[in-house]
């Protein structure tokens, strides 16, 4: 637990390998035994047919909301599933106590199908900054981490963005059109030129480690929800990477941003996304 007057640094240097382990307990007693073994009433569509929430997705929240609370006291928890239940619940992320940002199931329509490409999503945020993230693929064991200003990690290695390579096509995950509104499809379309490979995205939180990892070159999303990108973020400004809006300005978690904004290995091409999003436009 958090001592009285302990700053969320010092929180963050006792704790951080508690919340992994929080994380990983989660995906070992809520998500993994539902993968491939889901029944029909244990799946629900929320806004539509590629919007699914499923029991897995409300266990794993549940049993994060309590452990990460227990950690913390006096922060409270941002989920996915509260939320739908209860959109007032995020106004939390502009208060002033410490938030847990929670996405139990990231890629839940991959997580359904019984594909490997999901993961857990947790971050902590302060003051609409956040402070430290946790990417968990439980299919294969890997855990990302950051702390804001210590670096970003992948099992213990440090990750390191880099530059794309000179001449190379621009590979860029982007929405998926059910996501976008016709103002965003048409900026979107401003990928579509020479020398760029857009492809729609996948679990968001893992093209985000992709970005950190230098294995994909840039991020185009047209949505907000801070527990799609928050951890991710985090993620790939402490690999060396950057994220800005279509006005130059780095992504908020608190909202009101010009969408689609892009996350990047680098600044520069940062920059040429945002661009061709504008020209786009």
């Amino acid at each position: 637990m958090i001592e009285t007057n302990e700053t969320i640094d010092e929180f963050l240097a006792r704790h951080a390998d508690d919340v992994s382990e929080a994380v990983r307990k989660a995906a070992a007693q809520e998500i993994l035994p539902r993968r491939r073994r889901l029944a029909a009433h244990e799946v629900d569509e929320k806004a539509g047919p590629h919007d699914l929430v499923t029991d897995a997705d409300r266990k794993a929240e549940q049993f994060l909301t309590e452990a990460l609370s227990a950690l913390l006291p006096g922060s409270v928890v941002v989920g996915e599933e509260a939320v739908h239940a209860n959109p007032a619940t995020y106004e939390a992320i502009r208060g002033e106590a410490p938030v847990w940002i929670v996405d139990p199931v990231d890629g839940t329509r991959q997580f359904v199908h019984g594909d490997p490409g999901f993961c857990t999503l947790v971050a902590l945020a302060h003051h609409g900054t956040v402070r430290a993230s946790w990417t968990y693929a439980p299919v294969h064991d890997r855990m990302a981490t950051a702390v804001r200003g210590q670096g970003a990690f992948l099992d213990g290695e440090r990750l390191h963005a880099g530059p794309p390579e000179p001449g190379r096509e621009l590979r860029v995950a982007t929405s998926h059109p059910d996501y976008t509104t016709d103002e965003q499809k048409h900026a979107l379309l401003g990928l579509r030129a020479p020398g760029v490979a857009p492809r729609p995205c996948g679990s968001a939180g893992l093209e985000y480690l992709a970005v950190a990892r230098g294995e994909l070159d840039a991020t185009a999303f047209s949505w907000e929800a801070a527990w799609d990108h928050a951890a991710g973020l985090l993620l790939v400004e402490e690999a060396g990477g950057t994220h800005l809006t279509r006005t130059g300005e780095p992504f908020r978690i608190t909202g009101d941003n010009d969408l689609p904004f892009t996350a990047a290995r680098d600044a520069a091409t940062a920059r040429r996304v945002v661009a061709l999003l504008a020209g786009g436009a």
